[in-house]
């Protein structure tokens, strides 16, 4: 596997990590940036040029990771030419689909099965119901096969995110990206770090993703409450109190992020099912328990590997804990990359949800407020 990075705004692009790959060879270019950037030609436009031969994937963000550096307002093109590993892709848009279930199968028959080894995937972040789309994917892929991915942020403005897959970036849209053969090793770890405070709160009305009542109050009131004069900036002021829900005792819980606000309805939609009849609790940042939780959702991907090197890392991180970390964002990376080693290329972004299974062999989820971690290597 060979790769290279390039930073790009406007026509303009710069070498940050080692040759390029010239454009013959180039198999795929991951590309994270500012929804401002996608939606300029010229920038889109000019990775294309570069690579015209290759598949080009990717999103916007709230944020882009490249190396150890978290940056704003760019454009992070990882160019990725593999020795025995073949591609396939698609893209989808939701007006194809009734709901996010189905759009989740959908794209998963987009690509074949045969040699199917592992999927990245890149969604819609506001219309899109994580946790169905989910649903849909696992049920439609072949058991053995692995996903990881993320929903498209636009930084904390929650107005409109971007995905594409061979083509300009547009919105309400997916993308796949099948791994075929036996020459390449996956690993992935996804972990939190937040802090639950307060009771458990049963949830008493809710209808998929969208979350009406707790305790039979409104869950906006509740919020309201909470952030005292700063839930005039809600949605984003919510980021700082996911939810954690569990369906049952003893379950491990799983975070659930603020996308919007219905203020006539009194709701609030999150990224991912809020199931009625659940319990949920309101959770805060930790810093030190942030960095650790980037540190060992990259370890548990990193033993995935075995003996095998880590040559291509691709991070996560959700924008809620871009928001708290604030000036200390890069730790998160950096404590990664610590893990993952320095020979690694370390490429991501920051998201309003993370796709992958907690461990190797657990079950595929949609996760809020997480780091998750892919790692890919080629074995010879």
């Amino acid at each position: 596997m060979k790769i290279s990075q390039r930073f790009l705004a406007g026509q303009t692009a710069s070498p940050l990590r080692g040759a390029v790959a010239p454009d013959e060879t180039a198999d795929l270019v991951l590309a994270f940036g500012s929804k401002e950037l996608l939606n300029d030609g010229d920038s889109f436009g000019a990775l294309r040029a570069l690579y015209p031969a290759a598949h080009l994937c990717g999103c916007s963000t709230a944020g882009e990771i490249c190396g150890t550096g978290v940056f704003d307002d760019t454009l992070a093109a990882t160019v990725i030419s593999f020795e025995g590993t073949r591609i396939m892709g698609a893209g989808i848009t939701l007006t194809a689909v009734s709901n996010s279930k189905e759009a989740g199968a959908l794209l998963a028959r987009s690509i074949e099965m045969e040699g199917l080894v592992h999927v990245f995937v890149l969604s819609d972040g506001l219309n899109v119901n994580g946790s169905e789309l989910v649903e849909g994917l696992s049920g439609s892929l072949p058991e053995k096969v692995t996903i990881t991915g993320g929903l498209a942020a636009d930084a904390d403005r929650f107005e409109e995110t971007y995905v594409f897959w061979d083509g300009p970036p547009r919105q309400n849209s997916l993308a796949i990206v099948g791994f075929y053969g036996n020459h390449l090793k996956v690993g992935y770890g996804s972990m939190g770090g937040w802090d639950p405070f307060g009771p458990d709160r049963l949830v008493t009305r809710s209808s998929g993703n969208v979350l009406y009542e707790i305790d039979g109050r409104s869950v906006l009131d509740l919020y309201r409450r909470y952030l005292g004069d700063r839930a005039r900036d809600l949605p984003s002021s919510g980021l700082f109190f996911p939810l954690c829900v569990r369906t049952g005792e003893g379950e491990k819980g799983i975070v659930r992020t603020l996308l919007s606000v219905n203020e006539k309805e009194g709701s609030m939609t999150f990224a991912g099912d809020i199931p009625q009849g659940s319990y949920a609790r309101l959770m805060k940042a930790n810093f030190e328990r942030l960095i650790d939780g980037a540190s060992g959702a990259a370890a548990t991907a990193r033993e995935a590997m075995g003996s095998v090197p880590v040559e291509l890392a691709v991070l996560i991180s959700c924008v809620g804990r871009k928001l708290v970390l604030h000036q200390r964002v890069e730790e998160e990376i950096e404590a990664s990359r610590e893990v993952l080693g320095p020979d690694a290329v370390v490429t991501g972004f920051y998201s309003y949800g993370e796709i992958s299974p907690f461990t190797p062999g657990g079950k595929c989820a949609l996760h809020n407020q997480t780091m998750t971690v892919t790692t890919l290597s080629e074995v010879r």
